[in-house]
């Protein structure tokens, strides 16, 4: 079973500009971010051993992304791989 440690949302409604990162750990600390809506969404996952290193890359991703403005959302599960 994962831990949902943080979920973060752009702001933006619609397949096209809408991004979602998750922040999970099982025995790993997981990265999930998806760009598009939740059916034609394009998946992408990052493990990690630490913590730091995982947020590191949450940072990164919330940076890189010039769209909408990035929200913390309530701890959601992240979607399921197809």
């Amino acid at each position: 079973m994962e831990d949902i440690a943080g979920r973060w949302w752009n702001g933006i409604w619609g397949r096209l500009g809408r991004r979602d990162v998750w922040l999970t750990r099982e025995v790993r600390w997981k990265v999930a971010a998806r760009a598009g809506d939740s059916e034609n969404g394009r998946m992408l996952r990052w493990e990690f051993d630490t913590e730091d290193e995982a947020l590191a890359m949450v940072k990164r991703l919330l940076a890189a992304d010039a769209g909408g403005q990035w929200r913390k959302q309530p701890d959601s599960p992240p979607p399921q791989q197809a």
